[in-house]
């Protein structure tokens, strides 16, 4: 608790005295620190982040660029109550405000867009870690249920930006980068940019072998973006990726093993082979592609749609069988937008649209034979079905009070044929009865710099495919949706010249019918309803340029963050902590800036103990993360760039875990980070 009201006590003196001694001849504009000039588009319009009646986080490309590029799990850590985890390399987990509960593995519970399309498909799942870091040029995350606009979800909503809506002039780059563990990443953009169209074209590959044995990964990506603006305020967007990820999982280990031989793969029993022999792993490709269109009908009255799909080929050899599934989605999703007449005390919108999904699967079970398909077990198809309509109405008034309303009516249904062994000679439907997700949401601006929040918002999530059809093989028709209520307010304040910026909220999420994973005595999995969790939290996020820009002295720029998450998650009924949930994340960063374009950037990262079981009788230990990164950036010529870095992670050699395996069987939960490592790499920009 000591380390608790430090923080909170040190960033309020902190921002005090930089109010009131900040030198203002030292603090010139510069538009790539503007923090205030940040906008937010996840709200279907462009607005200023600090009017946002929402707890919302941005991070664009400078904050991008500070972190090590081969992973976005650092980078999305930074934001307060999001937790990226990564067992092995290229093994993502992600949650918001512990949506983790009901992820064994992957993304659930959380929405997720690319630009204007859903890489969450109608089945609930995500594959965040088929794209590249370097491909990624900004992500909002929307924390907290959102359905409103986004459809089913309790955890909330992520939007990954492609390409840099802020850069609209035609260049070549490329990166390389190589470290410790074998680690090489190689990437490349080009944007070519005329009077009505912008083309953006990137490529990387990136391979790892990986501190454990049995954790190689390798990732091909490549990925499109083509904006024609065919009038004024009118354009068409393509945008597409292909992604060939291929990862080794090597398996939990017991606190035994990880205390003395944490490098070990899972190893074998008497009667169970280990993760070399069963060559465990994970063999993913993704195509995902759409069409973006927006439109301004009137000057008032504007469209915005897009349609999509995508196509999934993937293999899990583990342990006990060898999982197959192919999974091809498609889709679309429509708004349109009337606005109030200009210049008037109530600037008002409307909203309405729908977003429609359909998922068909083929999801296959064999033995796993030394890491080769063998015989069938079980072969299913499951087709899944969302969609939803939703509708908003917002209003500024006098540019003061902003106010938001807004509810979607959600559908979802799936339908099941299981073709071996039974050989079903037709589907078998399971519908959900609509559910109405909505929210409300003020926030008044007091002055210039100071604008405080409140919303109320109703999260529901329907169970996934991989939840319905877990790895026990067998369809669970009585699994529920859960859902429940979220209370939350806060605020945000700046001072005059914008480079200091403090978000703060409270809120308190009470959830029913929680979906909760349990692991079978033959490690397979399957998923029940418990009765609940209540959520309160408290969420921070302070950033000042101490120093903004100073062409005099030494220190020519200094910039400090700090991102703080403070929870108290226990189940309903119980004192019992959320399994996976830390009570506390506190992630500290400094930037210094020198002559010569000369920077170093620090990161620190305190993570509580985390509950690996649901009984609470099993914790991974806190841990203490340190990351450092120098580097030297050139302007050769007007067109041209040169970056060189280094950097070091986990400079205090902690053992640690980034995704321990939660209620797991034999008690083998621990999942051995890297100690100690390095990278070094450079950028050039043509």
């Amino acid at each position: 608790m000591m380390k608790i009201y430090f923080s909170i006590i040190f960033i309020i003196a902190l921002s005090t005295v930089c109010f009131a001694q900040k030198p203002t001849d030292t603090l010139k504009k510069d538009s790539a620190k503007h923090l205030t000039g940040v906008t937010v588009r996840g709200y279907l319009i462009e607005q200023p982040v600090l009017s946002v009646p929402a707890s919302v986080s941005v991070l664009g490309p400078t904050q991008l660029k500070l972190q090590p590029d081969n992973s976005l799990v650092s980078a999305l850590n930074t934001v307060p109550g999001v937790r990226a985890e990564e067992r092995s390399p290229g093994s993502y987990r992600l949650s918001i405000r512990g949506s983790l509960l009901r992820s064994p593995f992957g993304v659930r519970d959380v929405k997720i867009y690319y630009d204007e399309i859903p890489l969450t498909d109608a089945g609930g799942n995500t594959y965040l870690n088929a794209i590249d870091m370097n491909s990624v040029q900004g992500i909002e995350v929307l924390k907290g249920p959102d359905g409103s606009l986004f459809g089913a979800n309790s955890g909330g909503v992520v939007l990954i930006s492609p390409v840099n809506r802020y850069n609209d002039s035609s260049f070549l780059s490329a990166g390389l980068n190589a470290g410790s563990y074998g680690l090489f990443h190689e990437n490349a953009s080009l944007q070519n940019h005329t009077d009505n169209n912008q083309l953006n074209i990137s490529q990387a590959y990136q391979t790892y072998g990986g501190y454990r044995q049995n954790s190689y990964m390798q990732r091909k990506y490549v990925q499109a973006s083509d904006k024609w603006t065919f009038s004024r305020n009118d354009q068409l967007k393509f945008l597409g990726f292909y992604s060939d990820l291929s990862y080794e999982t090597p398996g939990g280990l017991t606190l035994s093993q990880y205390q003395t031989e944490p490098q070990l793969a899972r190893l074998p029993t008497k009667t169970v082979p280990g993760a070399i022999q069963q060559k465990i792993g994970i063999y993913q490709k993704v195509l995902l592609g759409g069409l973006v269109n927006e439109i301004h009908i009137t000057d008032r009255l504007r469209n915005v749609s897009s349609v999509f799909g995508s196509y999934v080929d993937f293999a899990n050899p583990f342990i006990t069988n060898y999982e197959q599934r192919y999974e091809g989605t498609y889709g679309l999703r429509s708004y349109f937008e009337l606005s109030g007449k200009p210049d008037t005390i109530i600037n008002w919108k409307v909203n309405l649209g729908l977003e429609w999904q359909q998922t068909n699967s083929d999801i296959n079970n064999y033995g796993n034979h030394l890491g080769v398909r063998d015989t069938a077990q079980t072969l299913d198809k499951i087709n899944t079905n969302q969609h939803f309509i939703f509708a908003r109405y917002l209003a500024d008034i006098d540019k003061r009070f902003h106010l938001e309303a807004a509810l979607s009516l959600n559908f979802y249904d799936y339908k099941f044929r299981n073709v071996y062994p039974n050989n079903e000679p037709s589907f078998t439907d399971r519908s959900f009865s609509p559910q109405v997700m909505p929210r409300v949401a003020i926030s008044y601006q007091f002055t210039n710099n100071f604008n405080w929040r409140a919303s109320v918002s109703r999260g529901y999530s329907t169970p996934t495919t991989a939840e319905i059809r877990p790895t026990d093989n067998i369809i669970n028709t009585s699994l529920q949706a859960e859902y429940g209520w979220n209370y939350e307010t806060g605020f945000r304040l700046r001072n005059e010249d914008e480079s200091m910026y403090l978000d703060a909220s409270v809120f308190f999420y009470v959830l029913i019918n929680a979906i909760i994973l349990h692991i079978n005595p033959d490690e397979t999995e399957t998923y029940n309803n418990v009765g609940g969790t209540h959520q309160p939290g408290f969420e921070l996020y302070f950033t000042d340029w101490l120093i903004r820009q100073n062409n005099v002295d030494f220190i020519r720029g200094l910039q400090i963050n700090e991102s703080a998450t403070i929870y108290r998650f226990t189940f309903t009924g119980s004192s019992n902590q959320l399994t996976g949930v830390p009570d506390q994340v506190f992630v500290s960063s400094v930037q210094v800036k020198f002559p010569s374009h000369l920077y170093v950037f620090a990161e620190y990262n305190y993570t509580s103990r985390i509950p690996l079981n649901d009984a609470n009788t099993t914790f991974a230990g806190h841990y203490d993360l340190v990351q450092a990164k120098a580097g030297w950036e050139h302007k050769i010529n007007r067109k041209t760039s040169l970056g060189i870095y280094a950097g070091i992670d986990n400079l205090l050699n902690e053992k640690y875990s980034l995704g321990d395996d939660l209620n797991a069987v034999g008690n083998r939960y621990y999942n051995a980070s890297a100690p100690r490592n390095y990278y070094i790499g450079l950028n050039v920009t043509l």
